[in-house]
């Protein structure tokens, strides 16, 4: 034993080295005074210089590079006072900086050299001529007469004025004001408008929105002419903190609901959330699930009708998406184009999606069944045809369609992640060409590739990417359950399904409304009604208008 330790140390000493080059990070001891949060809750000075020192420390000027603070003098009626303003390079319009806020605020112009301590406005009343001597002052000359922007607000707290600034406005600050100037001049580099690229249309709307969070509402304004929409804005995160449109039209749309949405979007006590799809997260009634319960897309003629609905529209800033609530389950099967068909072609195509929606969740499922529990459903030169093919086959019928289906959940997967260029051919070389080596290496039997085949195509024709990605999941299970159980246990499955999409609620609302509970349908059916009869909203919202238009609304045929 003496030798084994020995040589241990001989070889320890060899190859270890004297100095530890191990780093760890110590814990930074929390302070009880909290500065940072006695900062936030901080009002601005009428002292310059501390307005300047306490900039300078909350936005670390002196290594931030693209904080910009302008020191300058203000001449205002033959009087000079200390000014600086705050602003973050990229963010704004600087042309806009120099002509409209340092100009006029530097120069002596001619106006600005009157000495005069007061402003003189003269009225007529009842033929009388009436003259109001105004005394100056200061804050409301520069408001009134120095400052030529469309938009400035007086904001007397560091947290709003800082969460303004961050979004692209100026600050300006002038000595012995207790106060600070907000200026809008936000000019920054965003995506123009575009079309659809997930929701495409025929014959829809060809504008779809952007990251940018005042484009998108303005798109909303400009296909909505009505002064009661409402567009309400809550600022979610408390590191980030970025804003969020709640988007409904006042008279129609029900008051509890809006609250409950601006009730859950103040109570979001997160750091900060980066998408629209992490704030769906958050607002969901049931997290668990993974059944989609408010509605995302990206087209605004889609927005807008949900809007005129009764509905409420949320929006992140830097999300091109909009959220819709309260939702149904057959929300998610509908797609924009059918109220831009006639109706008997929005119908067909709708029967077709609830054939697809049917066969993406059973069809590998009820293969298994009929295969292996109830082969005497299927016609007997079929079923020759189905066991000659799986002769030489040396897996098991459930090992064989699982592997499959994995197979084709990677190929999707692969087709999403790669260049834009690639995508369709790994679509092609994963389809054809393994799939025709799978069968004539006798791996998989030609009819599962037909099912499998068959069961993607019919994913790819329901219009929603989130209740699409639902049947996905719930597909593994009945497939599965139609392998242990047969029809019983698809029977089963689909009973459990049925019972958990009873009990799920969209912002009060029943999930399969308005089938279950059984209420009148109005306009929120499945298959659409004529254009001339969609006279009521969706009872489930309880909107303050039920009525969408006149029993008879094509007048000129009663003439």
């Amino acid at each position: 034993m003496r030798i084994l330790q020995n040589a241990k140390n001989f070889f320890k000493n060899i190859f270890s080295e004297e100095n530890n080059y191990d780093f760890t990070i110590a814990k930074e001891q929390q302070s009880n005074n909290q500065p940072e949060d006695l900062l936030k809750k901080q009002e601005i000075y009428p002292s310059i210089d501390v307005n300047l020192e306490y900039i300078n420390a909350r936005y670390n000027s002196l290594i931030n590079s693209d904080v910009k603070i302008r020191d300058f003098t203000l001449n205002a009626r033959g009087k000079q006072y200390k000014a600086f303003i705050l602003y973050i390079d990229g963010l704004v319009d600087t042309s806009s900086i120099n002509d409209f806020i340092l100009t006029p605020l530097m120069l002596k112009s001619y106006s600005n050299q009157d000495t005069s301590p007061q402003v003189i406005s003269e009225a007529i009343t009842n033929n009388i001529s009436v003259r109001k001597i105004k005394k100056f002052n200061i804050t409301d000359y520069i408001y009134e007469c120095l400052l030529p922007q469309n938009n400035i607000k007086k904001i007397s707290s560091f947290d709003d004025l800082v969460r303004n600034v961050n979004s692209g406005n100026c600050a300006l600050f002038i000595d012995t004001i207790n106060f600070a100037f907000d200026i809008d001049i936000k000019k920054f580099s965003q995506r123009s408008i575009s079309e659809p690229k997930n929701e495409p249309s025929v014959r829809g709307s060809g504008e779809a929105f952007v990251e940018n969070l005042r484009t998108n509402t303005s798109m909303i304004r400009r296909s909505i002419n009505n002064e009661n929409l409402i567009i309400e804005n809550i600022v979610i995160g408390k590191s980030n903190q970025n804003n969020c449109a709640v988007c409904y039209i006042k008279d129609i749309a029900n008051s509890s609901l809006v609250a409950e949405t601006k009730y859950r979007l103040n109570n979001i006590d997160v750091d900060y959330i980066l998408s629209c799809s992490e704030l769906e997260q958050l607002l969901k009634d049931n997290p668990e699930t993974t059944l989609p319960e408010l509605l995302s897309t990206e087209r605004v003629d889609k927005t807008c009708a949900h809007l005129l609905q009764g509905r409420v529209v949320i929006i992140y800033n830097g999300s091109p998406y909009a959220l819709i609530l309260p939702v149904t389950l057959f929300d998610f099967i509908a797609s924009p184009e059918d109220v831009n068909l006639n109706y008997h072609f929005s119908n067909l195509l709708k029967f077709i999606r609830g054939l697809a929606f049917f066969i993406t969740l059973l069809l590998p499922g009820l293969y298994l069944a009929i295969t292996i529990y109830h082969r005497e459903l299927i016609p007997t030169e079929l079923l020759y045809s189905i066991v000659a093919t799986r002769v030489n086959v040396p897996f098991p019928i459930i090992l064989e369609v699982l592997m499959m289906e994995l197979s084709f959940e990677l190929i999707r997967e692969a087709g999403l992640r790669v260049p834009s260029p690639l995508g369709s051919t790994v679509g092609i070389v994963g389809a054809l060409v393994l799939g025709e080596a799978a069968v004539s290496a006798n791996i998989v039997s030609p009819i599962l590739i037909i099912v499998i085949a068959i069961t993607a195509i019919s994913s790819f024709a329901i219009p929603d990417f989130s209740i699409s990605f639902h049947l996905r999941i719930s597909r593994f299970a009945y497939t599965i359950l139609g392998s242990l159980c047969g029809f019983l246990g698809i029977g089963i499955g689909l009973f459990i399904h049925i019972l958990i999409l009873n009990s799920l609620k969209s912002f009060g609302v029943p999930y399969l409304s308005p089938y279950a509970p059984l209420s009148p349908i109005g306009n929120n059916s499945y298959f659409l009604k004529p254009v001339w009869k969609r006279e009521k909203r969706a009872s489930f919202l309880n909107t303050k208008k039920p009525f969408t238009q006149e029993r008879i609304s094509m007048k000129w045929r009663e003439k």
